[in-house]
């Protein structure tokens, strides 16, 4: 592979930036042994605010936080005492799972509260009823969703994206990539699939499925190992192609299939192991060349910081949603961007997720080049003045309205239910 194609994840490692990235001790015959990672630059990373507290002059109390519901659509609605109004379509496919944990454990803490304190009410929330005990996706979803609504309501009094209250603004577009979530297809039709997706929207980049998730094992047998040479002959070299493997493997298996993936030119290896097998992550970078991504799965800001600090990651993919918001998720951005690595943000494929995603990548000056396209949901009624939302020639442009950019049809809200905690 050649350098030109690894740039846009590995900007400027820790060896190029003169950071040290390991402190390390002398043992008795001289020579130096691991202690722990140089956590210095990424904790002056962490400790930064993200919220731009200055836009507001006076107090916004969250005088109301709900969680409303209609047909499996659930949208998170705050109101401040002064009656602005914000509001986040939630993560519908584990809302229905998750709803206790938003309307009892979330929801009340931040009824009170001054919404210009976002970046510590996202730290005090974890104490609120011991509430790290449920540290997660059973925690993170619910408190991004109240997050995200929040951001709305804050966007529609400063009269700013929810991209301006998070940072400055860095891309008024984003070029698209597209995914094929073909497991279980034979590497012939997944061509078929991805390639077809492609010339719908003209996108330069494309994600292919890889292994069989965790410890399944892959449908058709064999369909790895065939797809990854048929699909760099399918593309060119204009085409950026990644391959996503959502931790099939252990760091053995891992390496080999990714020793192929280098053979033929693919350009990222995405989660090749288990989010939780830390010590797989660090095997397999250190024996592959092909830059390596996180995956959507992590929900730690410390294993992140870790996994950042050993380099053994080069893209950061956190999930709005997931990993609990938009302030989390920007922390881990900015560590990335001390290292030199981008960020690339997974979403999750529900609501308006792709939206919230557009707006966090407005603000990131360390984004990735290419963005996963899973298109808007058409069951959620709304108008957006300033966007189509529809790829043209590969890039969609980002929606410059107040808060999210999109006013969802009042009409449809109001035939949502309060869900009683």
């Amino acid at each position: 592979m050649s350098t030109k194609r690894r740039d846009f994840v590995k900007t400027g490692l820790a060896a190029g930036l003169g950071i040290s990235v390991l402190n390390a001790c002398q043992t008795k015959n001289g020579k130096e042994k691991e202690i722990f990672p140089d956590y210095s630059d990424l904790d002056d990373a962490l400790n930064r605010p993200v919220l731009k507290k200055q836009l507001f002059k006076n107090p916004v109390i969250i005088e109301a936080c709900e969680l409303l519901e209609y047909q499996g659509n659930y949208i998170c609605k705050v109101r401040s005492k002064d009656g602005a109004e914000g509001f986040c379509v939630g993560h519908n496919i584990r809302m229905p799972h998750l709803y206790p944990i938003q309307t009892q454990r979330i929801n009340p803490f931040f009824i009170g509260k001054d919404a210009r304190n976002l970046d510590q009410l996202v730290e005090d929330v974890l104490l609120y009823q011991n509430n790290y005990k449920y540290q997660g996706y059973a925690l993170w979803i619910p408190l991004a969703t109240v997050e995200m609504a929040i951001l709305d309501m804050l966007g529609q009094i400063a009269e700013v994206t929810m991209g301006q209250l998070i940072g400055e603004i860095e891309h008024k577009d984003i070029a698209i990539y597209q995914a094929n979530n073909n497991r279980g297809k034979s590497a012939e039709e997944s061509i078929e699939n991805i390639k077809n997706l492609q010339q719908e929207t003209n996108a330069k980049a494309v994600k292919f499925k890889i292994g069989g998730r965790r410890n399944i094992p892959e449908q058709p047998e064999g369909r790895t190992e065939k797809l990854i040479p048929l699909i760099r002959k399918t593309f060119d070299d204009t085409i950026t192609i990644y391959a996503d493997c959502n931790g099939s493997y252990e760091a053995k298996e891992a390496i080999r299939i990714g020793r192929i993936l280098e053979e033929n030119k693919i350009d990222l290896f995405e989660q090749p192991v288990p989010t939780d097998y830390y010590e797989d992550w660090k095997k397999v970078a250190e024996n592959l060349k092909i830059p390596i991504g996180s995956g959507g799965g992590e929900v730690s800001i410390r294993n992140f910081r870790w996994l950042i600090a050993t380099q053994s990651i080069q893209m950061v993919q956190q999930d709005l949603f997931y990993f609990g918001g938009m302030i989390r998720c920007m922390k881990v951005a900015r560590m990335a961007a001390s290292r030199g690595l981008v960020c690339t943000p997974h979403i999750s494929g529900t609501g308006l997720g792709y939206l919230y995603m557009m707006q966090f990548v407005s603000a990131l000056p360390n984004a990735g080049p290419y963005h996963e396209f899973k298109g808007i949901s058409t069951n959620i009624p709304f108008a957006c003045n300033t966007s189509t939302l529809v790829p043209k020639d590969g890039k969609i442009k980002i929606p410059t309205g107040y808060g999210a950019g999109v006013q969802i049809d009042p009409d449809f809200i109001k035939k949502h239910k309060i869900i009683s905690s």
